[in-house]
């Protein structure tokens, strides 16, 4: 199996950049959602698989990425500097945030979240000034691709939006595999394992724990700001605490204690959610029983069902 992961990354990779050759533009539309979901899960995963840490508010911060990006190319018609932005303006939030949630943990942190993502949504309904209330913001321009100077990019047709989020999903991807294979991750899977061996050790756990919640609200932010262009509006159900149950369901759904688990969880989630739709309008209630069922079924996730149960059977044939 290890030495096959690169060939296969090297073909998912190739699949992703071949896709606007024979996709449609709603296959490109469902990738470019599929990838979105993909970079904020594995922030999520950041906190839970890692550090050990359930939080409920992460849509806050998705959505403050959402508008920081959308209010930037409303005003300034550039993407990267709306991108840039909205992963930022996610970051700070985090950061702010997190030392006050950091301090708890289990139960009263996933609480605290819940509160300050819901408290962000009320905001986003209440601050029309600033978040156009519960119009939101519309007209948001898909602003090309600049680097003074150097290189402009029309980022109009669809194709050239889904390479843009292709390589920031997989630059961003990269950097947080690196990262949780670096001291830092393993400092976090201590804090997850045993946080009172790693505070003995002389480890600072609240400071840890806070800067597994910013990276992880920064991806959230990231991920965010990578919607308005696609969209061209924002609104305040982004918020909601019902959007911060999709990278748990995913998280979940493909594997906590795996990298890769949010990545798998993402493209079952959106390909269950477009198969069930085209048959029933009540598809939340199948959507949900099914997921439910997989995860029961599957224990530790799709990633660990296979790599632990399937492949090994496999290769015995």
């Amino acid at each position: 199996m290890t030495k096959l992961k690169p060939l296969l990354l090297i073909a998912l990779i190739l699949l992703l950049l071949l896709i606007p050759a024979f996709g449609g533009k709603y296959i490109l539309y469902m990738t470019i959602h599929i990838l979105i979901l993909s970079v904020f899960a594995l922030g999520f995963n950041l906190l839970l698989g890692y550090t050990g840490l359930l939080s409920f508010g992460q849509a806050g911060f998705f959505a403050v990425g959402a508008y920081a990006s959308a209010k930037i190319l409303l005003v300034i018609p550039s993407l990267l500097l709306g991108v840039i932005g909205g992963a930022i303006a996610g970051g700070i939030a985090a950061l702010i945030l997190g030392y006050l949630c950091v301090r708890h943990t289990r139960i009263y942190f996933s609480m605290l979240t819940l509160s300050f993502g819901m408290m962000i949504y009320s905001l986003a309904w209440k601050w029309r000034d600033v978040t156009g209330g519960d119009d939101g913001l519309v007209g948001i321009p898909r602003a090309p691709f600049d680097i003074p100077w150097i290189l402009s990019i029309n980022m109009t047709p669809m194709e050239n939006y889904y390479y843009f989020v292709l390589v920031i999903s997989l630059v961003s991807i990269f950097f947080l595999y690196r990262l949780v294979n670096s001291p830092f991750g393993l400092t976090l899977k201590g804090i997850r394992d045993s946080e009172n061996r790693v505070a003995y050790a002389g480890i600072s756990i609240r400071t840890y724990r806070l800067l597994s919640f910013t990276i992880a609200g920064l991806y959230a932010g990231l991920a965010g700001a990578l919607l308005p262009p696609l969209e061209s509006t924002v609104t305040p159900p982004l918020a909601h605490w019902t959007h911060s149950a999709e990278p748990v369901m995913v998280t979940l759904l493909g594997g906590i204690h795996t990298f890769s688990g949010p990545i798998v969880g993402s493209v079952l989630f959106y390909i269950l959610k477009d198969i069930i739709v085209r048959y029933t309008q009540y598809w939340l209630i199948w959507f949900g029983a099914i997921i439910v069922l997989l995860v029961l079924v599957f224990r530790g996730g799709m990633v660990i069902f296979w790599t632990e149960r399937v492949w090994p059977r496999l290769k015995r044939i």
